[in-house]
């Protein structure tokens, strides 16, 4: 894969597997910052004690938490555009939640 591309070859990387990032722990610490942040403090992410009664058997990170490391994740697996000044998260379609992330799971990102 090049170091970097025109944008105007971008149209010839569809489908094409650009990298995958270094993995990242997912551990209590990194869920419970973002409990804080959000005010979303659901027993569910930030008490291991009653979210290893669910069917989970412990913690799981938030959805959020987990999609809102996509930036840091892409930054080592995809392919700068040549003369970007800045990019801009444009948001999403259609985002689903489809396996939870336990904590103590390493992530990583295919691009």
């Amino acid at each position: 894969m090049p170091q970097s591309i025109a944008a105007t070859e971008l149209p010839s990387l569809v489908g094409t597997e650009l990298g995958v990032s270094d993995w990242l722990m997912i551990d209590q610490d990194r869920v419970n910052d973002f409990a804080d942040a959000t005010l979303d403090h659901q027993f569910i992410h930030v008490d291991p004690e009653k979210a290893a009664l669910t069917p989970f058997g412990g913690t799981i990170a938030h959805g959020f938490l987990t999609l809102s490391l996509l930036p840091h994740l892409l930054e080592s697996s995809s392919v700068p555009v040549e003369d970007t000044l800045m990019a801009v998260n444009y948001g999403t379609d259609k985002v689903r939640f489809l396996q939870p992330v336990k904590v103590g799971s390493r992530i990583r990102a295919r691009t």
